[in-house]
């Protein structure tokens, strides 16, 4: 979302990453205190001991914002990059060790937030009464497009989506994120709703997303607490990728 394909690659063992990733644990956070832990100068870009900036990744685009110190710091980019997440600076660097306080665009964040989650219930709908599986999916603010094993797709079965994904966000279904530990995450059924696994080699926690009463998935991105915030979901196109590979593009209003 997510996606739901990609995002499994977002998921990043503890152990491995630099910064504390705020996030993870609380959508909501628009603000932060950090520090300065590296430089570089030729990629124009610092990494923090904690951030609450979302980096690319799973197919929902980052956070951007700023970071105010010494001077304000815009943020155009944030990216991860090996074991470190990069919070790429437009202009003047801060220096090592300066503390700063972090700022999301919330008003980006926020959609991103609504559509991803609905992106989920898109999912969720789509497993629970038509077994079908992603293969693929890409988001950006409030719009996205997701691919589906149908073989079968018509004007009536997308109505009937639409109709059953608007449907689960009025019953205002709370969302939930959990950190898992690798082998309670993979005990759960169909945890792991694409085609094929992505999840990382070695990695020994499992973040995942779960819709009460509807969906649970592996997942790194942000997402609503509740699906009433979504709004509605319009599936404004839709368009045959092959024999069984179907997908359905979104708008959230």
């Amino acid at each position: 979302m997510i996606l739901v394909m990609k995002s499994l690659r977002s998921l990043i063992r503890k152990d491995d990453i630099m910064s504390k990733l705020l996030y993870q644990l609380d959508s909501y956070l628009k603000e932060f205190e950090c520090q300065i832990i590296e430089v570089d100068e030729e990629e124009n870009a610092v990494v923090l001991d904690q951030t609450a900036f979302y980096p690319s990744g799973g197919g929902q685009p980052c956070d951007i914002g700023v970071l105010k110190g010494e001077s304000e710091y815009i943020v155009k980019s944030v990216k991860k990059k090996s074991n470190k997440v990069y919070h790429y600076i437009e202009g003047m660097l801060p220096k090592i060790d300066e503390k700063c306080k972090g700022i999301i665009d919330w008003d980006r964040r926020y959609k991103l937030m609504r559509t991803h989650t609905a992106m989920h219930i898109l999912c969720g709908v789509v497993f629970r009464d038509y077994k079908a599986q992603v293969t693929g999916g890409n988001m950006d603010v409030l719009k996205g497009r997701m691919d589906f094993e149908f073989e079968n797709f018509d004007k009536d079965l997308i109505e009937e989506i639409e109709l059953k994904v608007n449907k689960e966000i009025e019953n205002e279904r709370d969302v939930e994120a959990k950190i898992l530990l690798r082998e309670e995450a993979f005990s759960i059924p169909d945890l792991i709703r694409t085609k094929i696994n992505l999840l990382p080699e070695g990695i020994e926690e499992v973040r995942t997303i779960e819709i009460k009463g509807l969906d649970l998935q592996a997942d790194g991105g942000t997402h609503v607490a509740n699906t009433k915030e979504i709004g509605t979901m319009k599936i404004v196109d839709h368009k045959s990728k092959g024999k069984i590979n179907k997908r359905i593009y979104v708008e959230i209003n």
